[in-house]
């Protein structure tokens, strides 16, 4: 990938200042020459967070990136079952370095398509103490006893408060482990008298909530799903569901969390928009957020004159009460593994040593632009914010969660969403009560499923799906409400 003289000169520089003696390898080193092909999300994207540095300290491994994005470009634009077209794409493009994430992971191992890494970090004495523990043991427990990939980031929220705004008003700051029962509550505890321009608010996103996406958080956290693709059951007709949908009702009722006019900041200035975030204004006191809240709050401090900062915290959650020391919401997208009998095998651990190192760590801890990073200890805080509560929770990945989500018809979410939101609409106008709008949403839903499948099927049948009479076709199940027991067993991390 062509990059311009200046960015290249910086990088010789902070490469060769960071990774000491690389101009000074041994000849025969030098002349070794070998090859290395990556599967990743995008070329481009890929030299840009690792490929370059790697380039510089490692010049005799030439590198060559497969895209993912090859999939849906040779899907026609029609309906693909990911979960397979993924594992053609691996057996027809063989990569020495595979790009996997926790929710396929653990199937490529148990296929045995994955290299063990235990024997390299022995070998290498490769430093792990001080990756992110709970990463280690996630891979460790679905590679059953034995780590096949590693990850050098990771995606995960935590409680964003404005600790001016809880002094101001006596309130208790947020503690890590809430559940989002606590954090609602506390939420309630401030005022909600004032003009929309000028008012604070107890609870809100970065960008605009509805009821129905703050009980999708809540359920998202207890790992519930409105339905179970392996039974083709519609599942949102039970009592934790209820328990979400009021517990965000009771919240948008009590005024105390933002509710944006209409479809929130619709286009405008560069100051417009931060003006339209009241978390990064201070007119908010919470706030469930990734990493890149940190971002925001750096970036209108530098770009507005005359932004008052304030007192930030962080705090670890919001937690399943029945789990307080896991998180559903810490994502690992990036698992770097090596395809087992690569021929490239010893060039394609180099990688993963490298950008999983103490020194590649360093140099993204100056932007955090693809997340946390896994290699602890590095970035501690960020622009003065320490990070450790991104630290605090394990990562809950679902057993199912690997079902096969691809096999449910475009045309049922089309199909659902009015539904869905008919059905709050007249809950939230007190016509309806939640237990009342579920049911109905179950009944439809489970219909308008049973019709999609039916009609998805006799498309194949028909001849037109190219692989009619071979894939076989869908399911068709009979309509019914579960119960709380269905869903459980339904559980997934959404």
């Amino acid at each position: 990938m062509r990059r311009n003289w200046l960015h290249k000169g910086m990088l010789v520089l902070l490469a060769c200042t960071l990774f000491a003696g690389c101009a000074s390898r041994p000849a025969q080193e030098k002349e070794q020459k070998s090859s290395l092909k990556i599967m990743f999300w995008d070329e481009r994207y890929f030299f840009q967070e690792y490929g370059d540095l790697f380039a510089i300290g490692h010049p005799n491994i030439d590198i060559e990136v497969v895209s993912t994005n090859k999939i849906y470009n040779n899907s026609n634009g029609e309906q693909i079952d990911y979960e397979k077209a993924f594992a053609k794409f691996v057996e027809e493009e063989q990569p020495d370095v595979i790009l996997l994430d926790s929710s396929n992971y653990d199937k490529f191992v148990t296929d045995g398509k994955l290299m063990e890494l235990d024997t390299l970090i022995e070998r290498d004495k490769y430093d792990t103490e001080t990756i992110y523990p709970a990463l280690i043991e996630m891979l460790k427990e679905k590679g059953g006893g034995k780590l096949y990939g590693l990850s050098p980031n990771f995606n995960g929220t935590a409680i964003f408060y404005n600790a001016d705004l809880f002094a101001k008003y006596g309130i208790e700051v947020p503690h890590d482990g809430m559940t989002w029962q606590e954090l609602l509550d506390l939420a309630r505890r401030f005022p909600t008298e004032g003009d929309k321009d000028t008012r604070v608010y107890g609870f809100g996103s970065q960008y605009g909530m509805s009821m129905e996406n703050l009980a999708s958080s809540i359920a998202s956290a207890q790992g519930l799903q409105f339905l179970n693709p392996d039974t083709m059951k519609v599942t949102i007709n039970t009592d934790s569901w209820k328990q979400a949908y009021k517990l965000a009702m009771d919240a948008v009722d009590s005024k105390a969390v933002y509710i944006p006019e209409g479809n929130g900041f619709q286009g405008g200035t560069m100051e417009e928009y931060y003006k339209s975030q009241l978390f990064v204004m201070g007119r908010m006191a919470m706030a469930v957020e990734s990493i890149y809240m940190l971002q925001d709050l750096k970036q209108a401090q530098d770009s507005l004159k005359d932004y008052k900062p304030f007192q930030l915290g962080v705090a670890a959650g919001p937690v399943d009460p029945s789990d307080p020391q896991t998180s559903r919401n810490i994502n690992f997208n990036e698992i770097f593994a090596i395809r087992a009998n690569s021929p490239n095998a010893d060039a394609a651990w180099e990688f993963i040593k490298f950008i999983n190192s103490e020194e590649f760590a360093r140099v993204k801890s100056r932007t955090m632009n693809n997340g946390l990073l896994s290699r602890m200890g590095i970035a501690k805080d960020y622009n003065g914010v320490n990070l450790e509560a991104f630290y605090k929770l394990k990562p809950k990945v679902d057993q199912n969660a690997n079902r096969s989500y691809e096999k449910i018809p475009n045309d049922f979410y089309m199909q659902y969403q009015p539904v869905l939101d008919r059905e709050l609409k007249l809950a939230q106008e007190k016509k309806k009560s939640i237990d009342e709008a579920l049911q109905t949403v179950q009944e439809e839903a489970q219909a308008l499923l049973d019709k999609a499948v039916k009609d998805e099927a006799a498309k194949k049948s028909s001849g037109e799906s190219a692989d009619a009479g071979t894939s076989g076709g869908a399911v068709v199940v009979e309509s019914g409400t579960s119960d709380d027991a269905a869903n459980t067993s339904g559980n997934a991390s959404e």
